[in-house]
């Protein structure tokens, strides 16, 4: 059964929004803007990307988008986002989707030092809305929106918000009962998100159907900021104690979460034996295979761009090391290429090394080539940086224009989709 409730503001008058009076929500910023795809720091890990962000630039960015109306999703992949990616197209599309992508678990983080990934620790969806909470700041002060959760729940973490009267007040919250994602995405369910003028929604469904009715309705919310943050309505609302700090730090928040909600137990189950199986065939290897190509890397090489336009076609021609300590040499020319509004084509014939950094902008510059209607191919990749390629999870198309399944094995992705060139080596 649909549940929905306006809240009442200390004076006991309710909170009402006139549509007209509120701004269309832009498609980029203006002036002093949040980084855009190209600039974030963003590093692909088995497919998903994972912003290397710590907690204070997070909460500046959510403000920053709020004040501006600013369209920007926010997702925070733990282990069980990486093991459903590798299966679920769409999910992974999702996280893709998303303007910061927050490490969650310790496994990824785990994960991550493996790669040579340079994040530290956790920001975790729970903490970022705790961070928000905490800031009493007026200028800081965000209206929230809560849907879903367990009946009951949403209602009951809205009234202690509430009376708490710090960073968040909550203007509104849905339960919309159990059903699907499309059956969540009615019109009027969608109006009265949208009418209650807050600049943050929570969503606190499943992971997979969380992620899908965000995306379904990503251009549809009228709320600046939207995020699926699970079990953090939970922790608000009481219904579920969250770990003790301790267990948080050593990565034994999972252990708690099953005292908590035995339920759990076959999921951390079934995420474990896969986190296992992703180390075995794919972060070991991958961490591997870059380290074999960096062999060929010569110090004080830097990495070159050069720009081929053609009428169609922008071809970028690739040469040096790949990295992260280069990866700015790319952006600007990546953004450039973007801009032309013409189909890109990347030639890696003399790239030396190439890491989880650099696929992760090759996977932004992907994403903002297909916002425009434009694809971009590869050229030049070798069998060694093919396999790098699909160890990674990045899935690219060759100048044939076919597109190699990021799971296939390393002799379909090598001889039936790469053709190899090298030039000067």
């Amino acid at each position: 059964m649909l549940t929905t409730h306006k809240l009442r503001q200390a004076d006991d008058s309710f909170y009402r929004v006139e549509h007209s009076e509120r701004p269309e929500i832009e498609s980029a910023t203006v002036g002093f803007a949040m980084p855009d795809d190209l600039s974030r720091d963003v590093y692909c890990i088995v497919g998903v990307p994972v912003d290397a962000i710590g907690m204070l630039p997070a909460l500046r960015r959510i403000r920053e988008a709020a004040s501006r109306k600013t369209r920007y999703l926010v997702s925070t992949p733990n282990l069980n986002f990486l093991v459903t990616s590798q299966s679920n197209t769409s999910f992974r599309d999702s996280l893709i989707l998303s303007d910061l992508c927050t490490a969650d678990g310790m496994p990824v983080v785990w994960i991550a030092r493996l790669m040579g990934i340079p994040i530290k620790s956790r920001t975790t969806g729970a903490d970022i809305f705790e961070a928000l909470k905490a800031d009493v700041s007026p200028t800081h002060s965000l209206k929230i929106f809560l849907f879903g959760g367990p009946a009951g729940a949403a209602e009951l973490a809205a009234w202690t918000l509430n009376s708490e009267g710090r960073g968040l007040r909550c203007v509104g919250w849905l339960n919309p009962g159990f059903c699907s994602a499309e059956e969540m995405s009615q019109d009027d369910i969608i109006e009265q998100i949208n009418a209650s003028g807050a600049d943050l929604l929570i969503a606190s469904l499943s992971s997979l159907k969380g992620q899908s009715w965000l995306q379904l309705n990503h251009h549809r919310l009228k709320i600046p900021v939207r995020t699926h943050l699970g079990a953090a309505l939970n922790f608000q609302a009481g219904t579920v104690r969250r770990a003790p700090p301790m267990f948080q730090k050593l990565g034994f928040e999972w252990l708690w979460r099953i005292k908590e909600e035995p339920y759990l137990w076959r999921r951390y189950w079934n995420d474990g034996r896969a986190m296992l199986r992703l180390l075995a065939t794919r972060v070991l290897p991958f961490a591997f295979c870059t380290w074999l190509m960096r062999r060929s890397f010569e110090r004080g090489e830097v990495l070159t761009v050069t720009r081929i336009h053609d009428p169609d076609m922008i071809t970028l021609a690739l040469s040096g090391p790949a990295d992260a300590e280069h990866v700015g040499r790319a952006v600007a020319a990546f953004r450039v290429a973007v801009a032309s509004g013409k189909q890109v084509r990347l030639d890696f014939s003399n790239v030396s090394a190439i890491d989880a950094r650099f696929l992760g902008l090759l996977m932004m510059l992907a994403k903002q080539l297909e916002a425009r209607g434009c694809i971009s191919t590869f050229v030049g990749v070798s069998p060694l940086l093919a396999r790098i390629f699909r160890l990674g999870g990045l899935e690219f198309r060759s100048a044939s224009g076919s597109q190699p399944n990021a799971v296939a094995d390393d002799r379909t992705a090598a001889l039936e989709h790469v053709r190899v060139r090298r030039h000067g080596r």
